[in-house]
């Protein structure tokens, strides 16, 4: 009897380890990345809007951008010439950060190429006027830069209704995903936090309908938020900024970006500062995003 068993146990053993063996020669096949043309996300996005300046501080800056636990970073701002764009590639790569590069008025077949160059920024809050024009550029990107993204954020839900087309926002949005045919749905909402202005629900809304349609065609949705004061809005608490992160999450966002990184020298930006202060200092809100963005990375 005891030989049957153990005769019974070694035919077992065999039997899984040659099934180990033929699920292990298969797993390769199966997380080879897709080689078509089109963007694959393959990091989880914590990103920003302007980047900091192409100075003689610009190493340093980038060590900050790392060391706050993000992973890409939107170019447009600082790095404007080719040799700053050049210089802001090769300080992403450094510091392990993917970078969409902005390249207005720039022909398309001279885009800039590396690897840390995740794509290229279109148009941020496009009407539907544009969009032809965006499933044009975007078409000569896969053929001339294949893998990479061609970015367009799109508008809010609050946002003039005559810039939907005259439409419903759910509307605008399928729209966009019908014609453009994007590899990322992105949009930036800013909810008030106020007593008498609580914008969470409208916030909850936006995600809804992108969630939606990331869904429908099967690719990731992002979106931007609110990290301080400008217009009416109130500068966000660690708890509000947290909220706006982590509903995002709730919704299925696969990438969540700070409005703003770097203090913009306006008028309409002095009420307070961004996460880093318009004369390069690290504010409270450097420290929160750091401690955030540390339990988004893990």
């Amino acid at each position: 009897m005891h030989r049957i068993f153990l005769l019974v146990i070694i035919i077992l053993f065999i039997a899984t380890s040659v099934v180990v063996t033929v699920i292990a020669a298969l797993v390769p096949k199966v997380l080879v990345q897709p080689t078509d043309d089109r963007f694959h996300q393959e990091r989880f996005v914590i990103g920003f809007w302007v980047d900091p300046p192409a100075d003689e501080r610009m190493d340093e800056r980038y060590q900050e951008i790392a060391n706050a636990n993000f992973t890409l970073v939107f170019g447009g701002f600082g790095a404007k010439t080719d040799e700053e764009i050049t210089r802001q590639l090769a300080l992403c790569d450094q510091y392990d950060l993917g970078l969409l590069v902005t390249r207005h008025g720039k022909d398309l077949d001279t885009l800039p190429d590396g690897p840390a160059c995740w794509g290229y920024m279109l148009l941020d809050e496009p009407g539907p006027e544009k969009f032809p024009k965006l499933a044009r550029k975007g078409r000569i990107i896969r053929e001339l830069r294949p893998g990479k993204l061609a970015f367009t954020n799109l508008l809010p839900n609050y946002a003039r209704r005559w810039r939907h087309g005259g439409g419903s926002y759910d509307e605008y949005v399928r729209r966009f995903c019908e014609q453009v045919d994007p590899d990322v749905l992105s949009m930036d909402h800013y909810p008030h936090f106020r007593a008498d202005m609580d914008g969470r629900e409208d916030y909850c809304d936006n995600l809804a309908v992108l969630r939606e349609y990331a869904l429908k065609y099967n690719i990731p949705m992002w979106n931007f938020f609110n990290a301080m004061p400008f217009q009416a809005h109130t500068d966000p608490t660690e708890s509000q900024i947290r909220w706006q992160i982590f509903t995002s999450l709730a919704y299925g966002a696969k990438g969540v970006m700070y409005f703003c990184y770097q203090t913009i020298a306006s008028w309409e930006f002095k009420k307070a500062n961004a996460l880093i202060a318009a004369d390069g200092s690290k504010t409270h809100h450097w420290y929160q995003a750091q401690r955030i963005n540390a339990q988004l990375k893990a």
